[in-house]
């Protein structure tokens, strides 16, 4: 039996973190310059139905007996069994890869999560649609972040630009104008579980305050939509200025993140943002496309850890 492969993409909210988890439109792109990739083959030469499991980036190397149930590699390929009613997995082998950085609001996790789910249902002959792909990752997306809004696993699943509303089905829309994103690490992980949890508790103190913040970031959501709509890419950049400002009063930023956003924009940037859940992880800024590598200088010269330039369009 031949191998299977299947990637995801990374992807970057561009307007509307935590916002979303409150009913708030938020618009996401998937980055296909960084992907997960898994590689599930027959292995006759293991015991009857045994599972293995490769992770290098993660230092795992197990068999899928020795895994907690709940463990996030262990529950996917429990989620495909029940979805394709297979009670006992022939013995095969599953090799996991990802270029995206782990805990930085690049979808790392979710995009794990779709490529295993599409490469073992592909295996097993019964190959699902980008909406069970990414129902089934958003249920392992809750044991890593707990209250996730869903729209990592959403864009990451369809590989488009999305416009997406909790409780509602995702808008895939057009971009008909690619742009371009220069995203910079702070070298801090960002564990979004922790600081949507921070958000909920502020909301739980202060309902009205954030509230307000909610509907503002919402708004800018619609708004960064209908300008990439129409082309107007000009417009775009000081509503990503904007929606970082509204995420500091939320209490996610932190000191780096924003003399990072305050670099970019110095240095000639259409606007500038973190990304993500907070509190670490990375920031992205709108440029020029000529522009970008001198953008991703001065980054790495406010302290930067990294930087990755990509474009953004309609293409998956």
């Amino acid at each position: 039996m031949p191998a299977f492969t299947a990637a995801a993409p990374g992807k970057i909210i561009l307007v509307g973190e935590h916002a979303v988890v409150y009913g708030q439109p938020a618009l996401a792109v998937p980055i296909l310059t960084v992907q997960a990739r898994a590689v599930v083959q027959a292995d006759p030469a293991a015991a009857s139905d045994q599972v293995r499991i490769r992770a290098p980036e993660i230092g795992l190397d197990r068999a899928l007996g020795e895994l907690d149930p709940e463990q996030p590699l262990a529950r996917i390929i429990g989620l495909v069994k029940e979805e394709l009613d297979i009670p006992q997995l022939p013995s095969l082998s599953l090799h996991i890869h990802s270029d995206i950085p782990i805990a930085a609001g690049l979808g790392s996790s979710a995009a794990v999560s779709a490529a295993v789910i599409r490469a073992l249902a592909a295996f097993l002959g019964h190959p699902l649609s980008d909406e069970r792909v990414s129902d089934l990752t958003y249920q392992v997306e809750k044991i890593h972040h707990g209250n996730p809004s869903g729209i990592d696993n959403t864009v990451i699943a369809f590989s488009r630009p999305v416009y997406y509303r909790k409780g509602r089905p995702p808008e895939l829309f057009q971009i008909p104008q690619p742009f371009t994103l220069v995203i910079g690490d702070t070298g801090s992980p960002s564990l979004t579980s922790e600081t949507v949890g921070a958000v909920r508790r502020g909301w739980e103190k202060q309902p009205e305050r954030y509230q307000a913040l909610f509907a503002a970031i919402g708004d800018l959501a619609a708004q960064v939509r209908q300008d990439l709509e129409a082309g107007k890419l000009q417009a775009v950049g000081p509503r990503l200025t904007k929606n970082h400002l509204l995420l500091r009063s939320l209490g996610v930023s932190t000191p780096r993140l924003d003399q990072l956003v305050e670099t970019a924009v110095e240095a000639g940037a259409l606007g500038a943002k973190l990304s993500g859940g907070g509190g670490g992880g990375h920031m992205i800024a709108l440029v020029e496309k000529g522009h970008a590598e001198t953008l991703a200088a001065a980054l790495h010269e406010a302290g930067a850890a990294g930087t990755l330039i990509t474009e953004v369009s309609s293409k998956g």
